[in-house]
């Protein structure tokens, strides 16, 4: 049988679109922002690194980052931020939304600052710092995943609650943008000041030592925006949801609604009361927790985990693809700064023509198609595209192919993203009780994380080639580019299975899809 709901939830879900709509999405846009400008920049500056402080004497290709270096500086920020997404997830639940979200935010502008401070008079010493200060910046940015998805579903309504959730994770993709434009501009003005010929012509020379303040200034600048938003965060109410079904506080929850909504809301301290209802108060990962809600855990956090294998192998080595089919020259023919410079061109022209597209593609129609058909096609084409690079891989790499292969790989960053990358993040905040939202929103992300680490790390080995003799320095024989992308066919063809254990939750309230309001019969 189920119960009535309260009013102050009502009215949220009935809420016509209004101006605080987007203010939140703006607060809890700008931690994406900041998120994905911090994990993406590094991927532009760890050639720069490599060159500055691995410089091998007489040899003919500049210094690259040592491959546990490299797995420590591109990884240690996932390890981070997996932690964070499981200890501020489960914290929401039991302290409040509000309560923690400025948290997350503080320790994401010190650690971005203090990650360009990184101090030392070894190049060891240098990249130990570093991945200290990346650690704990991952960790601010793992709280912002439950916290930002869980207030976003909590104060929208239940018409657009898909489109405010995903807008919120579509500010990833100007995070990639802004990432790839501010480096740009950085190894655009340095270049034009410290002019350097290419390594081939002086190796020592073609890395100027003004380039150490390059890859500083690209880390430290994504402390501002997060810093932007602070204040807001910090006036924002905690939620209805929260304050009215976890904390019990309905006077509290009416009252600051009423002030949010501009309309008068009746307080129903006693309804509340009476909601007490026994065997309804059932504890995490219970016998009736995993009966009601067991399957749709195991749904959101198997097709997280393998969408982000896919995501993040590609994301984080666009720049050896690219350099693979001849988009970037080779590295000895370019000082240290011009590098920069050739990869945050590519990698902002495929945020330009794809990543940023396929967000917003799901914010106009995931109220429309739903969360499962997109979750479903986008899976579906992933597959399709990723097959259709590594079936005839030896074609696009020759020189009058290139182009189709960066259309084909590009389609598949936007299916990932008008697909599995925006509703894995969407619909953990919408189908479990208001108690565990945060907690489940974070195990589930969590898990995505977890995929990211076998993704970002499994490539770096798996991509190298079979031959011995060409191989990055420092790295194994892998199984080459062509079997890696077959790989990952196959992990988005999985997605597509375990997509079925997903719940569709358009147009539906969160009391309702969470089946709170049902009492034990």
């Amino acid at each position: 049988m189920a119960k009535e709901q309260l009013n102050v939830l009502n009215a949220l879900d009935v809420a016509k679109t209004q101006w605080y709509h987007f203010t939140a999405i703006i607060i809890a846009g700008m931690g994406f922002f900041t998120d994905a400008y911090d994990l993406f920049c590094i991927s532009l500056v760890t050639k720069l690194l490599g060159r500055i402080y691995y410089h091998v004497e007489a040899s003919a290709k500049p210094g690259t980052l040592p491959p546990n270096v490299s797995a420590a500086v591109n990884g240690v920020a996932f390890c981070g931020t997996l932690s964070g997404q499981l200890f501020f997830g489960w914290l929401g639940d039991k302290l409040g939304r509000k309560k923690v979200y400025g948290m997350t935010l503080m320790i994401m502008v010190i650690c971005s600052i203090a990650s360009g401070l990184s101090f030392g008079h070894s190049p060891k010493s240098v990249m130990k710092t570093l991945c200290f200060f990346r650690f704990w910046l991952g960790f601010g940015i793992g709280g912002d995943y439950p916290l930002s998805a869980t207030i976003m579903s909590e104060y929208a309504n239940k018409k657009t609650r898909g489109a405010f959730i995903a807008a919120v994770f579509a500010m990833q993709g100007f995070g990639i943008l802004a990432g790839g434009m501010f480096a740009i501009i950085v190894s655009s003005a340095f270049k034009a000041k410290f002019d350097a010929p290419a390594y081939e012509v002086d190796p020592i020379g073609s890395t100027v030592p003004q380039a150490d303040y390059v890859w500083r200034i690209i880390v430290m600048v994504g402390a501002l925006p997060a810093l932007l938003t602070y204040y807001w965060r910090m006036k924002m109410p905690e939620t209805a949801r929260y304050t009215a079904l976890v904390a019990k506080n309905a006077k509290q929850a009416a009252a600051d609604m009423s002030k949010v909504l501009q309309t008068e809301i009746e307080a129903e301290q006693q309804k509340v009361e009476q909601s007490e209802v026994p065997g309804s108060s059932f504890d995490l990962f219970s016998k009736e927790f995993l009966h009601r809600h067991g399957l749709h855990l195991l749904g959101t956090t198997s097709t997280w985990f393998l969408l982000d294998i896919a995501f993040y192998s590609q994301n984080l080595f666009q720049k050896d693809i690219f350099s693979a089919i001849g988009w970037i020259p080779p590295a000895k023919t370019m000082n240290a700064i011009q590098e920069v410079y050739k990869i945050a061109r590519a990698q902002t022209l495929i945020a330009l023509c794809s990543t940023v597209p396929g967000y917003w593609f799901t914010v106009a129609f995931i109220d429309k198609l739903g969360r499962f058909t997109i979750q479903l096609m986008g899976f579906f084409f992933m597959t399709v595209f990723m097959f259709a690079l590594a079936i005839p891989y030896d074609h696009w790499t020759h020189k009058e192919n290139r182009i189709g292969f960066v259309v084909i790989y590009s389609l598949t960053f936007f299916f990932a993203n008008f697909g599995p990358n925006a509703t894995t993040f969407v619909v953990p905040a919408e189908i479990f009780p208001a108690r565990f939202r945060s907690t489940c929103h974070g195990i589930s992300a969590a898990s995505g994380k977890l995929g990211a680490i076998v993704g970002a790390f499994g490539f770096l080995y798996l991509a190298q080639n079979k031959d011995k003799a060409k191989t990055d320095a420092g790295y194994p024989p892998g199984i080459g580019v062509k079997n890696s992308l077959i790989v990952l066919g196959v992990v988005n063809f999985l997605g597509i299975l375990f997509t079925f254990l997903v719940p569709e939750s358009k147009g539906r309230s969160l009391e309702e899809i969470s089946a709170e309001n049902e009492e034990e019969n």
